[in-house]
Formats: structure tokens, sequence, C-alpha cells
């Protein structure tokens, strides 16, 4: 059974490839691309299909479009309603739906071969909960979703038994959690569908002084939804510019926003397990990639383990759907083992990239050692091994890496990438490490989805990677998994004493998280990073300038010798 799932119609296309049940290949389009999200989440570009994911995918595999059984489509236009019946001011959404209705059509014709009857409508939400539920390790939990919006509806709370979904309670739009963080994400002079994370960030140099009055319009209702009706944020604090400037009466009001959305998932989630009395939940939707909330999920409802699949957002949908019709044709789904599902290349692969740039590279037996050092001296390193990570989340395949225990270096990490400076950066830790130093949170957590709180003795020796409230945003690394960043993160404890680094995605800001080689070698080139791995390979700064340096000297000398 080959299933290709896409993800298309509002924003971050991505394909996902399934064979009998096992994820092959997953991917998103901005990796390729270059574009940030792909596309710009309007009804114009809708049209857009991840086309060289797509392809990407098959060719993972070694198949062709006439091979596959069916394409899972993350949008069904028949249960989608005109947007003014929902409440919803978009009055070109219509060209939205006219370009889903014909997916089929624009399908086979970026793939040649495809029989467009083999295309298959997955609602968004069912795709979306498909994702966290038949990904996850469980074989049964319940399910929550909540995003922007898919056809009709902003949520969907339910329960999976062995493949099936028992949907329980859902939202009609145009209450939607997600909509309205979007609607305060503009608000805060950020870019909308695009830069909710910094608003979660922004949120914990803030106070909750508007947290009252949320209280009363935003809140759950009985039957396991909500109401959230968007409110006019300049009642409370007029339109950020962008400026660079932050703080004050914004980071307020978006900590008032962040505290309200956790309290509303909270009593959500509790709702769920009062029906199921599962001890797993799974999570997906772009809501789910909100780790503060996460974690409150975690601590504060009945149930035992939350999973949320890594790729949350709305490219996880291409891996929901892929899932969910496989399922639905006998092919039992079996769980990731991981994020790393993009693309890679073997050593010497990337032995000939480096070659044919002409970039002088090592390949030492040592390399973590050598990393370590680089590491513990304060270098900044650059991390490229192994498969890139499909979701948001830099986990060690395309990672700036850093010394923990400067706090200078946070401020260092962000000038590097040129982002905002309320900007926190993440730590890595081994995992059987992780508990002797953070707290309130699950553990492991290897795909940094939850924030956990540092303990107080480990603030002062890790300041760079504690946010401002003591918390920070963790990956547990695993050496069996990723034996190389393991070994690397073991050498750096030898040492200096610390079994953390800090990590932030290897990409500058604007541009999508570093994919291929060539990536990696632009950025390595542009911004002050000290060592580049690639895979087994070894690239030092100061050999690289060196090498252009005598180069640059060899060819002024044969020129001055021609002239002579």
């Amino acid at each position: 059974m080959r299933v290709l799932g896409v993800n298309a119609l509002f924003h971050d296309p991505s394909a996902t490839l399934v064979i009998d049940g096992k994820v092959v290949a997953a991917a998103e389009e901005e990796r390729f691309s270059r574009r940030k999200h792909g596309k710009r989440p309007v009804p114009f570009s809708a049209w857009e299909l991840p086309e060289l994911s797509m392809r990407w995918c098959l060719a993972q595999a070694g198949i062709e479009p006439r091979d596959l059984d069916a394409v899972a489509y993350s949008f069904d236009p028949s249960l989608a309603r005109p947007a003014h019946e929902m409440g919803l001011d978009d009055p070109w959404d219509h060209l939205r739906l006219t370009y889903a209705e014909r997916a089929p059509q624009f399908l086979a014709a970026a793939l040649p071969g495809l029989d467009p009857e083999k295309v298959v409508f997955v609602p968004h939400h069912v795709a979306h909960a498909a994702s966290g539920a038949l990904a996850s390790p469980h074989a049964s939990s319940s399910v929550l979703v909540l995003d922007g919006r898919g056809e009709h509806a902003s949520h969907l709370a339910g329960r999976y038994t062995r493949g099936r979904l028992e949907t329980l309670a859902g939202q009609q739009l145009p209450h939607s959690l997600g909509l309205l963080y979007e609607s305060l994400t503009e608000h805060l002079g950020f870019l909308r569908s695009s830069d909710e994370y910094k608003v979660m960030a922004l949120a914990s140099y803030g106070k909750p002084r508007f947290l009252e009055e949320l209280r009363e319009t935003i809140h759950a209702t009985e039957d396991g939804g909500f109401r959230a009706p968007v409110p006019d944020w300049s009642l409370w604090v007029e339109p950020r510019i962008d400026d660079g400037t932050w703080g004050g009466p914004h980071a307020d009001l978006a900590c008032s926003v962040q505290a309200r959305l956790e309290e509303v998932l909270v009593d959500l989630a509790s709702w769920l397990h009062a029906q199921t009395g599962d001890t797993a939940l799974t999570m997906a939707g772009g809501t789910a990639l909100n780790c503060v909330a996460n974690s409150r999920i975690w601590r504060e409802t009945p149930f035992e383990d939350v999973w949320v699949q890594p790729a949350a957002g709305d490219a996880g949908t291409s891996l929901g759907a892929a899932l969910q019709v496989a399922a639905d044709r006998g092919a039992e789904p079996r769980p990731i083992a991981g994020a790393d599902l993009g693309r890679g290349w073997s050593d010497d692969d990337l032995a000939q990239w480096l070659t044919t740039a002409k970039v002088p590279f090592t390949t030492p037996d040592d390399l973590p050692e050598q990393v370590a050092e680089v590491l513990a001296g304060n270098g900044v390193v650059a991390w490229f091994d192994g498969r890139s990570e499909f979701g948001p989340r830099a986990l060690g395949h395309r990672s700036l890496l850093a010394h923990p225990g400067l706090e200078e270096n946070l401020e260092r990490i962000n000038d590097v990438k040129g982002r905002e400076q309320f900007r926190p950066v993440a730590p890595m830790v081994l995992a059987d490490r992780a508990e002797e130093i953070f707290t309130d949170g699950p553990i492991p957590s290897p795909y940094m989805l939850f924030v956990h709180s540092v303990r107080p003795e480990w603030r002062d020796r890790i300041p760079a990677a504690v946010h401002v409230d003591g918390t920070a945003r963790i990956q547990t690394v695993d050496p069996e998994r990723q034996p190389r960043l393991g070994a690397t993160i073991a050498a750096f404890a030898e040492r200096t004493g610390l079994p953390v680094v800090i990590n932030t995605s290897l990409n500058t800001a604007g541009r999508p998280m570093v994919d291929d080689p060539r990536d990696a070698l632009e950025l390595f080139g542009s911004a002050p990073v000290d060592l580049l791995v690639l895979g087994p390979h070894l690239v030092r700064r100061s050999q690289l300038f060196a090498a252009r340096e005598a180069a640059g000297d060899a060819v002024a000398h044969d020129a001055a010798v021609a002239v002579a």
C-alpha cells in the first residue's frame, strides 16, 4: 500500500510517503524552494502544490506516480461552507475552495502518470488527528487538535482505537484559538501565520494584567468546545510597529493571551479525559506547537502521557492524511521513530560536495572530541548530520550549537541568526542527565515541544539556556539514536562538567532551515560560525580562509611572473 500525503491549501505545504503503514519520507516544500513556510496563506496561493517535496518523496522510494495506490489531500472541500456563513472575513475564500476541488487535476499535472481518480480528500482535522495518534507510540489514545481553521471548524477532540477515530467534540468557526492567536501576532507587529512562536517568547517578559478581562469572553464550554471571539486589541494597547523595540504593554498583552490560551487548553484536555479515561493524549494542529501550553496540559490534567507530533502544524497534515488513508485500506500504521524523515546524504556524497566547492576539510576518527573542544573554547558550531527534520524544530540534524555556560552566548547566537534578542535558545541534554537539571515537564522530551523548569542549582551554570522566566524548552538526546551528537555532548561534559549544549535551528532570520549541503556551505560562508560539521567531515573557518588567502597569493604571484 503506497500512499502519498499532500498538504497544500493553507500554508506550510509538504509531502509524506507512507508504504505499508510505515513513513518512508516526509519533507516541507520550504526546504527545497527556500521560501519560508513555502508560501503565504492567502487564497491566491492555494493552487501551489509541494511539487519538489512530492517528487523527492517518490524518488526516495524509487517509485513513479503511477505506482501510487492513493494520494491523500489534507482538506475536503465537500465539507466547507462559504466564509461569510462561518463568520469569517475572507472574501476570496471561494477561490481557495475552487482550487481544492480541482486538486486531483492539479496533482495529475504535477505528477505525470498519476490517475486523478486516486486522489482522496481527507478532512483537515482528521489529517491533524491522525498525524498525532497514528504516528505516536500509542495503540489507542485520546486526541486533541486545535489550529486556525479547517473546512468549517477549528478544533477536534476524539479517541483513536486501532486506527479508527471516534470524534467526541469539535468547535465550529468563527471561534478559533488559532485565529485568535494569529490576530494577536499581527497586532504585535509580527507576521501572521508565521511568527506566533515570537508571541510565546515575548509573553515571558510581560505580566498578565489583562487576563481577567479575557476570561469574560474566552472560555471552554460544557460540551467540549469553547468561545473565542477576537477582541479589539487596541482597547488594551495600540498596534506595535516592528521597529526592533519590544516589551512593556505589548509584552503584557502577549502574556495575558498566552495565559488564557493555556487555561482553555487545560480545560479542553480535562473534558476530553473525562469522556475517555485514557492514560495517553496525542496532540496536533498549530496550537500544539505552543510548548508552554503543552507543559501545563501535562502537569495539570489526568493524562499520564502527552505526545505531540513534531510537525504539529499544517505541514504534518500530509503525514496524517497518508497514515489515515493507509489505515482505512488495511495497512497498520507504524509509529515514527523520530523527526529525521527528510533528505540525507552518504558520507562520500558529502565529501564530494566539499571537494567540488574546493573547501578544505578533515574526516577525523575523533570528531566528537574535536567538536567538543571547539564548543568548550566558546566556538559556534554548525551541525549538519543525517536526514533533515520534519517540522519546525532543529533536533540535532540541522542545528547551531554553542556553550550554555556563558550568558552572553544568548545574545551572540541571536546576533549570528539576525533575530530579536527576546528569543530564547534551547538546551540539548543527554537523556540520562535530564532529570538532574530539569523538572516540571515530561522526560524524555526528544522533540523540543515542552517547557521545563531549570533546577535552581543549575541556572547559574547554564545561563544561556535559561529563559527569563527560569524555564527551558529542552531536547533530550538519546546516544543510541544520535550517536555522533550524543558522543559530542558527552565529550563536552567531560571538559566542562555540563552535559548540555545550546541549540537553535541552522538558518538565519527569515530563511528556512538549512536542508542540503549547499545551504550549509552558504550559511557557513556568510555567518560568524567557527566550525561546520558535515556528517563525519569537519570544516574549520580558520583553515577555509587561510586556504583562500593562500590561493589568492598564488594567483597574484603567477600574475606577477607573467607580467615580468
